[in-house]
């Protein structure tokens, strides 16, 4: 893949939410494999054989009047892309106990230590949703329990799951950038109970004990029916991927399928939740 060119659409969104929410779910299902939030909107990835000059057609909330969406688009070149993220990507610990790092870092002096080579995938630990639930696994009993880490990104939630004692582990992406990521990051940290499945909540047929999804608000809702019927008794769900504003949305949801609510975090407007079945 070192010659793959991929064309990189810089949107600047205004007002961000949910505009960038939207804006994402329309590009994946137009195509785009990746996306990075910033400050001012979202970057969006699509490889340069699957493009053509109406990819855009079909985004209907280019055209609202609601949100003033504009952008910017240039190749990308693979090979420059490794450069790019190493020259940003930063190691973090969370609560003293987990690391998350490139393989070029130094190794730290903690209980958990995750190395990740995230590339284009979402999941470094940097975002305020992949680190709040990095906090739930670190807080909780995952020894010997089946669990299922829902838009895994680059993996990092399913393996700490197993360095955590947890198995057997499905950990599923619809993105094939993800899935293939994934599973490099899956052998880099020597996991052994971790089955890595491109899919979206179609594909799920296991009972878990533990469920974690750190997707976006319209895809939980979406989706909460799904995964709900996969939770076994006594079971624990944690969700992230929304803001303050969406935690009532979000709650109506998980209390209509008989799920107790449990906790809230909360880190720079964003939340995660924790449910017990």
């Amino acid at each position: 893949m070192s010659n793959t060119i991929y064309i990189g659409y810089n949107f600047k969104v205004q007002p961000l939410q949910p505009a960038v929410e939207i804006l994402i779910a329309e590009l994946g299902y137009a195509g785009f494999e990746s996306f990075v939030e910033n400050e001012d909107g979202v970057t969006a990835y699509i490889q340069k054989k699957e493009w053509n000059q109406d990819i855009l057609e079909d985004v209907q909330i280019l055209n609202s009047k609601e949100f003033n969406i504009t952008y910017t688009f240039e190749d990308i070149e693979q090979t420059n892309w490794n450069a790019e993220w190493e020259k940003n990507f930063n190691p973090i610990v969370v609560d003293d106990n987990c690391a998350v790092r490139a393989p070029f870092h130094e190794k730290f002096n903690v209980q958990f230590d995750i190395i990740i080579e995230p590339k284009m995938s979402f999941g470094t630990g940097h975002h305020e949703t992949t680190h709040m639930m990095i906090q739930h696994i670190l807080k909780n009993d995952f020894k010997d329990k089946s669990v299922l880490d829902m838009g895994c990104g680059t993996g990092v939630l399913a393996i700490l799951a197993e360095l955590k004692g947890a198995k057997p582990i499905d950990a599923i992406d619809y993105d094939n950038w993800c899935y293939l990521n994934s599973l490099e990051n899956v052998e880099r940290n020597n996991c052994k109970h971790i089955t890595v499945i491109e899919g979206d909540a179609t594909v799920l047929k296991n009972k878990y004990d533990i469920i974690i999804a750190n997707i976006n608000r319209n895809i939980l809702l979406q989706d909460m029916a799904t995964y709900i019927s996969c939770l076994n008794k006594n079971g624990m769900l944690f969700l992230s991927g929304f803001y303050d504003d969406d935690v009532a949305l979000i709650t109506y949801e998980c209390e209509k399928h008989l799920l107790k609510f449990e906790e809230k975090l909360e880190r720079n407007n964003w939340v995660s939740l924790k449910f017990l079945n």
